[in-house]
């Protein structure tokens, strides 16, 4: 364990944040606080830094997800357990994608800094709700920016408020 650590802070700031934002459990709800509040990097390199990382996954889930689901047996265990995500994710959001369109109901479920709600659930439910790319891709995109505006936003005023302490 002590190698990762190691290893990690030999890196650059913006290449920790871009592979945290990479990550499916931090993304960049996670990469953004650590990127301003413990390397003090400039917003502006933050935000970037962290929606590339982000926005790598949800491109592979667009590209090659719908080609590894029609590859697979109808009874195997990716199926199985993208059927089980999917059921409780669409029963959830089903409304709001009828409601508002699959455009608009992505983007503000990606857009929502809550636990399960990231880039990687996002792109994961719009391919598996046959959510074209064209559509999801730009509105797990547009997410990613709102999430991004959002952490800032907090992050930024949490520091402000904070700032006498530190």
């Amino acid at each position: 364990m002590n190698f990762i650590f190691s290893s990690i802070q030999n890196l650059p700031p913006e290449t920790v944040t871009f592979f945290l934002a990479l990550l499916p459990i931090s993304e960049l709800r996670g990469a953004l606080p650590v990127a301003l509040a413990v390397f003090h990097l400039p917003v502006w390199s933050a935000f970037l830094w962290a929606f590339l990382g982000n926005a790598i996954p949800p491109v592979f889930f667009f590209l090659f997800l719908p080609r590894l689901l029609r590859l697979e047996r109808p009874e195997g265990r990716v199926k199985r357990f993208l059927h089980l995500f999917l059921h409780r994710k669409k029963d959830r959001f089903h409304s709001s994608f009828e409601k508002y369109g699959a455009f608009v109901a992505l983007a503000i479920f990606v857009a929502i800094p809550l636990p399960l709600t990231g880039a990687w659930s996002g792109a994961l439910l719009a391919v598996l709700l046959g959510v074209p790319a064209r559509v999801g891709l730009p509105a797990v995109l547009l997410g990613i920016i709102g999430a991004g505006v959002i952490v800032t936003l907090i992050v930024q005023g949490t520091l402000g408020v904070l700032s006498w302490m530190l």
